[in-house]
C-alpha cells in the first residue's frame, strides 16, 4: 500500500492508510495503546486495540519507545478532538528500529542541554513548528519580490570589503592573502541593481560580534533588496508592504504552528498600513518622555501580576500531582516546564526594567539605539515603526546625507512591535563619487578594495536605495520567540559551533 503523509490525512477519511514515522508519545490502558506518530509533516494519534490487531502488531506497540521508527497501517477516522482532526484505527504495526534511552524526554531540560542535542531537539514539537514558520516566511519573501518584478541574485560570501565596519569581520587566509566572510551582500547588490534595476539577494552573512544577547547570531540569513531610482520614501513604503505581506501569509498559512507556539495571532493581524514613522530626533524625545516612564511602570505591574498567577498555578498543580493518573502527570510536567521558563523570563525583565528606564531618560542625541531603547519605543505602538534620518555617525559610510542637514543620513530602521526591535535596516545610498571617496578615507578603509564600487558612481550614477531584513529576527518576531537561537536549525553564537 502506498505510504501517505500525516498532513494529507484529512483527505483520506474512511480509507485505509499506511504511515511511516516516529513515535512521539505513548500511553495505554488495558487492551489499548494510544500512539502519537510524527512523520515531519504533522502528528496523528493512532489507536491500537488488542482485539483488532495480530499478536505481532500488539507486541510491537507494547515494545515501542519514544522515537522508535514505525510503519503504521489503519483506517482514517474524523475526530475533531484529536490532533489535526483525524485519528487512525490501527490494523497493523511494523517496527523499523526500537530506540533505547532517547535523551530528550518529556521532563524539563535546560537550554544548554537541548542545544547540545540540537540534532535531536529538532524532532520535538516546538522546533517543528518554528521551522515550518521559517519555511513559510522564506516562501513569502520570494513571492513578494518575484510578483513585483525583482530579480533574485547572489552576492559572494568571500570578499575583500568591509560593509558594516572592520571590527566584526571573520578574516580567513585566501591563498596567501586576506579575505573576509561577508557581513552583507549590499555592495554587490548595488552593482546588480545598476544592471537589472530591481534585485534582491538572499543568503548567509557573518558577524564576528562578541555578543551574547538574545538577538545575535554570528551566522544568519539576510534578504537585501536594492532598487535603482528609489529614494528614501519609496524605500520605506516597500519595507512596510514587505512586512505586511510576511505577517499576513504567516497568519493565513501557519495557524496550527503558531498555536503550538502560543503566539497571539491578533498581534500579527494588526500588522497593517500605515506604520508610524518618526525621525530619530522624535524617537529620542519619545524615549525620554513621561509616556515611556508610565509604560515601564505599567509593564512592571503587569509582570508582577503574571508572576503571582503562574506561581499560584504551579503550586496547585503540584498539590494534585501525586493523585493524578500518568497521562495527567505528563501534562502537569509539560506545563511546569512552560511555567518555569515563563517565570525565568519575567524575573529577568523585572530586573532589567529599572536599567532600561535609566538608559532611556539619560539617552544622548547622536548615539545609536540599543536593544532596550528599541524595545521601549515599540511598546508605544501595536505595529512596526519606522525611524528615519539618523545621525550620520551611527550609519554606514555609504549612506547618503540629508541635503538639508549634513549631520543626518537618509537611513531608516524598521522596529518590530512587542519589544522585538530592529528587523530591517537600510536607506538611500550615496550616489556622489567624491563623497564616497572621502568616506572611505575617513573610515580608514583600503581605497583600492572599493575601486569597483566607485565605478558605479563613475558610469551612470543614479539615486538608489535598499535595505536588509534579518530572517532569524523576523521569524523570532512572527513566532513570538524570546531567543533568536530557536529560529535557525543549527545556531552559531559566540559560544556555540556544534552540532
Amino acid at each position: 500500500m502506498e505510504t501517505i503523509t500525516i498532513e494529507s490525512l484529512a483527505g483520506q477519511i474512511g480509507k485505509v492508510a499506511t504511515l511511516r514515522g516516529w513515535l512521539q508519545q505513548k500511553r495505554g490502558s488495558k487492551g489499548l495503546f494510544f500512539l502519537v506518530l510524527r512523520d515531519g509533516t504533522g502528528l496523528v494519534q493512532c489507536v491500537v486495540n488488542q482485539q483488532n490487531v495480530e499478536v505481532n502488531s500488539w507486541q510491537n506497540a507494547s515494545a515501542a519507545t519514544q522515537e522508535t521508527s514505525l510503519v503504521v497501517t489503519g483506517k482514517v477516522h474524523a475526530d475533531e478532538r484529536q490532533i489535526g482532526g483525524v485519528e487512525i484505527q490501527v490494523s497493523s504495526i511494523e517496527v523499523i528500529q526500537i530506540v533505547d534511552d532517547y535523551p530528550i524526554t518529556p521532563k524539563a531540560h535546560g537550554v544548554e542541554f537541548l542545544m547540545d542535542r540540537r540534532h535531536l531537539w529538532l524532532r520535538s514539537r516546538r522546533p517543528w513548528a518554528v521551522m515550518r514558520v521559517r519555511n513559510r516566511v522564506i516562501m513569502s519573501i520570494h513571492n513578494f519580490f518575484q510578483e513585483r518584478g525583482f530579480l533574485q541574485m547572489d552576492a559572494p560570501l568571500l570578499t575583500k570589503n568591509a560593509v558594516e565596519g572592520t571590527s566584526t569581520l571573520f578574516e580567513i587566509d585566501y591563498f596567501g592573502s586576506s579575505a573576509y566572510l561577508t557581513q552583507s551582500g549590499q555592495l554587490h547588490g548595488e552593482v546588480m541593481a545598476m544592471a537589472f534595476n530591481k534585485i534582491y539577494t538572499f543568503g548567509p552573512v557573518f558577524r564576528a560580534e562578541k555578543s551574547k544577547t538574545r538577538r545575535h547570531l554570528t551566522e544568519f540569513w539576510m534578504i537585501e533588496p536594492e532598487m535603482a531610482f528609489y529614494d528614501l520614501e519609496m524605500n520605506m513604503t516597500l519595507a512596510e508592504d514587505f512586512l505586511i505581506r510576511i505577517a499576513s501569509d504567516a497568519v493565513s498559512d501557519c495557524e496550527e504552528e503558531l498555536e503550538i507556539l502560543e503566539r497571539d495571532l491578533e498581534a500579527l493581524r494588526r500588522i497593517q498600513a500605515p506604520f508610524p514613522r518618526m525621525t530619530y530626533s522624535e524617537a529620542v524625545e519619545l524615549l525620554q518622555s513621561e509616556k515611556t516612564r508610565i509604560l515601564v511602570q505599567e509593564r512592571q505591574d503587569a509582570l508582577q501580576r503574571q508572576q503571582s498567577g503562574l506561581e499560584k498555578e504551579r503550586t496547585q498543580n503540584r498539590d494534585v500531582y501525586a493523585r493524578s493518573k500518568e497521562w495527567k502527570k505528563r501534562r502537569i510536567d509539560a506545563r511546569e516546564i512552560a511555567i518555569n521558563t515563563h517565570l525565568d523570563q519575567i524575573e529577568e525583565e523585572l530586573r532589567n526594567l529599572p536599567k532600561w528606564w535609566e538608559s532611556a531618560v539619560n539617552f544622548e542625541w547622536g548615539k545609536d539605539f540599543g536593544g532596550s531603547d528599541e524595545t521601549l519605543l515599540t511598546w508605544h505602538f501595536d505595529r512596526p515603526i519606522i525611524v528615519h534620518h539618523y545621525p550620520e555617525a551611527v550609519k554606514a559610510f555609504y549612506m547618503k546625507r540629508d541635503p538639508e542637514d549634513d549631520r543626518l543620513a537618509l537611513g531608516m530602521d524598521v522596529l518590530a512591535p512587542e519589544g522585538f526591535g530592529e528587523i530591517i535596516g537600510g536607506g538611500q545610498r550615496a550616489d556622489d563619487l567624491t563623497f564616497l571617496e572621502e568616506q572611505v578615507r575617513r573610515h580608514d578603509l583600503p581605497q583600492e578594495a572599493f575601486e569597483w564600487y566607485f565605478d558605479l558612481r563613475r558610469y551612470g550614477t543614479v539615486p538608489h536605495s535598499g535595505f536588509g531584513l534579518g530572517l532569524e529576527r523576523t521569524v523570532a518576531w512572527v513566532c513570538g520567540l524570546e531567543h533568536i537561537r530557536e529560529t535557525i536549525p543549527f545556531p552559531r553564537t559566540l559560544g556555540r559551533l556544534a552540532p
